[in-house]
């Protein structure tokens, strides 16, 4: 028995964009609490050279979005990535979960050898089948984006644990 491409992604990226927003009201109330201005964690990076946390939730939105519309051969929405605030972020993924809640499961059929095509006519183009692209490149962005917002709030704090970044209830 095998597993489908909606099964494989639309549920991955719901339960993970869901714990994301968690966190990201537990680290809101966490500043509130200890008298930290968001802009700390806002803007807070691991290290100087990677993104700060704001981008880091645009790129796990982007991937969700992304990935999903993709496979479903949908156009995808365009966001603007101006996100500055903890409400704004949670709007973002507010709105890529609504995104994704348009496609229906048929839409992914035949997707797993359709043939996606990312930067096409660039010198970065690079060509997967669906179920590459999915399992080998799309889940292992999102998925690092997301711990790294994850891993920047632990550091900073916050009293999160697994079953947070699992989005486990």
């Amino acid at each position: 028995m095998s597993i489908s491409m909606y099964a494989a992604s639309v549920p991955v990226f719901n339960q993970m964009l869901d714990s994301l927003s968690d966190v990201l009201k537990k680290a809101e109330a966490h500043a509130t609490a200890k008298n930290i201005p968001a802009e700390n964690f806002l803007q807070a990076r691991l290290f100087p050279d990677m993104l700060a946390l704001t981008r880091q939730v645009q790129i796990a939105a982007d991937f969700a979005k992304g990935v999903t519309g993709r496979l479903a051969q949908v156009e995808l929405p365009a966001y603007e990535d101006n996100e500055q605030t903890f409400a704004e972020l949670q709007e973002r993924i507010a709105k890529t979960k609504a995104f994704i809640a348009t496609l229906d499961a048929s839409k992914f059929e035949g997707s797993e050898t359709r043939n996606i095509v990312l930067r096409p006519g660039t010198p970065k183009e690079q060509t997967f089948t669906g179920q590459a692209y999915l399992l080998n490149y799309g889940l292992p962005q999102f998925f690092f984006h997301v711990t790294t917002a994850y891993a920047l709030f632990r550091h900073n704090g916050v009293e999160i644990g697994k079953k947070d970044f699992m989005g486990l209830r």
